[in-house]
C-alpha cells in the first residue's frame, strides 16, 4: 500500500486540499458549486476533514468559483458551525470574486465569516 506524504496535496473531484503550516488550504477547483449531487459529496468531504481528521483551521479558496446556490451556502455555514464548536478553529475563505462577494453581502455572511483577499493574507491570520 502506497503511504502518502502529509504535505503532499490531496486531490478530489471538487477541490485540491494543501497542508501549509498550520492551515488546511482547500481549493475549490470548479468555477460553479451549483448541482446539489456534487454538493452533498462536497460537503460530506469538508465535513470529514473536521469531524474525522480533526482539521481546525480551514482556507477555502475560491479564486475560480463565480457561482455558488444557496446549498453550497448552507455546506459553508455547516463547517463554520462544526468549527465554531471547537477549540482553537477558524473558517477563512479568500479569493471571492466580484459576483461572490456582492452575493455574500446580499445574505449578510459578510457579517460572520472571514473574508481575505488572496491566500497569502489569509494565512497570516492569527489565533
Amino acid at each position: 500500500m502506497a503511504q502518502h506524504n502529509p504535505d503532499e496535496a490531496l486531490t478530489g473531484a471538487h477541490f485540491t486540499i494543501q497542508k501549509v503550516e498550520k492551515w488546511c488550504v482547500i481549493e475549490f477547483r470548479q468555477t460553479s458549486l451549483m448541482d446539489p449531487i456534487e454538493l452533498e459529496r462536497m460537503g460530506q468531504n469538508l465535513y470529514h476533514l473536521v469531524d474525522a481528521q480533526d482539521q481546525r483551521r480551514l482556507i477555502l479558496d475560491f479564486s475560480r468559483v463565480q457561482y455558488l446556490s444557496s446549498q453550497a451556502i448552507g455546506v459553508l455555514l455547516t463547517l463554520k458551525r462544526k468549527l465554531d464548536a471547537l477549540p482553537k478553529s477558524k473558517l477563512v475563505l479568500c479569493g471571492v470574486g466580484p459576483k461572490l462577494e456582492e452575493l455574500l453581502k446580499i445574505t449578510r455572511l459578510t457579517r460572520v465569516l472571514i473574508i481575505k483577499p488572496t491566500q497569502r493574507e489569509a494565512l497570516k491570520i492569527v489565533d
